[in-house]
């Protein structure tokens, strides 16, 4: 069963405000001066306010709001840790420094450090874990029975010929095309020997261009369901045992002649429950991506989320809407 790997894509902005051992304004009430100016002119923690409220400040908020919730819902572990600092590396790796890396940090997500780009990289992968858990709660037993039931089996296992196209990316259409007519024709050449007698394993040995195992009279093992593509899975499942596939089966690496050698009994329902559900949430998201958006207002409704600022409350519903808009679009 494969694992649930993910990369969620949200349009949410992490914005730190550092401060040093200077000065710093009192704020005893809304008519404090954040600053002076000549001419009794100021800045007043109530204008300041007013202004960051009808710009970004909810945004600022939500992430504020989101790092009490998933802190206190998710405690950072050795996984997590390590995934933050994977990330961490590469981009390093990627922008060739630390330095190069907080200037991109600055100008696309207004984080300026690196403590601040690990506590963004520590947020996010907490909201993935939300998702992925709210998700998987809306997983039916009627989709799980359905799934267990269609998709399914007792591992297999099979032997294959593979047989490649010759067209590279410099080719014109028509010459890609050439080449995967004469794979094709190889490939059905090949099925003719088979109905005339000739022994799968000692043909595969002979012509399949799969180095891996053609010494091994093609045979690739047991394999369960999503080890294998999916034109290659779908086309062993139909077979019965010691058949072979009477058209060549195209995937990604070629036309394939599959065997059939064996197949064992499926697994009982209880012991793979939870990579099914896994598996299903994992098609959720990628057949709805606003699910994304959905989990997260669902998991801040949970924790209680109530605005005091019918002005905030307005702003965040328009930010979630442009979200699922832009998931949707992309989509």
């Amino acid at each position: 069963m494969k694992n649930t790997k993910k990369i969620i894509a949200l349009s949410c902005v992490l914005l730190l405000f550092t401060t040093g051992c200077g000065k710093v304004a009192k704020l005893e009430n809304g008519q404090d001066a954040v600053l002076t100016l000549n001419d009794n002119m100021s800045i007043s923690v109530d204008e300041l306010y007013s202004e960051l409220k009808n710009s970004y400040a909810v945004s600022i908020l939500m992430d504020m709001m989101d790092e009490k919730i998933l802190n206190a819902k998710y405690e950072a572990d050795e996984e997590e840790n390590e995934s933050v600092d994977s990330q961490i590396q590469s981009l390093v790796m990627a922008y060739g420094g630390e330095q190069a890396l907080l200037q991109i940090a600055a100008s696309q997500l207004g984080i300026n450090t690196m403590e601040g780009l690990e506590a963004y990289y520590h947020l996010q992968y907490k909201r993935n874990k939300a998702i992925e858990d709210y998700v998987k709660s809306i997983v039916t037993d009627s989709e799980i029975q359905t799934y267990y039931d269609d998709e399914i089996f007792g591992d297999i296992k099979a032997s294959h010929i593979l047989i490649k196209s010759e067209a590279t990316s410099s080719m014109t259409e028509s010459e890609k095309q050439e080449k995967d007519d004469e794979a094709l024709q190889k490939a059905k050449d090949i099925i003719t020997r088979l109905n005339n007698g000739e022994d799968f394993a000692t043909v595969a040995k002979e012509v399949s261009e799969d180095e891996s195992t053609k010494e091994n009279g093609g045979d690739v093992g047991f394999f369960a369901h999503g080890d294998m593509v999916e034109e290659f899975e779908d086309a062993a499942k139909a077979l019965n045992v010691g058949e072979y596939t009477k058209e060549p089966v195209k995937t990604e690496y070629g036309y394939h002649i599959i065997l059939k050698t064996e197949q064992r009994e499926k697994v009982a329902l209880d012991t793979i429950r939870d990579d099914i559900i896994e598996d299903i949430a994992t098609e959720k998201l990628t057949d709805d991506p606003t699910l994304q958006v959905t989990a997260l207002m669902e998991t801040r409704k949970q924790a209680g989320l109530k605005f005091e600022d019918s002005v905030f409350e307005e702003q965040y519903n328009m930010l979630m809407e442009q979200q699922k808009q832009s998931l949707a679009t992309n989509k």
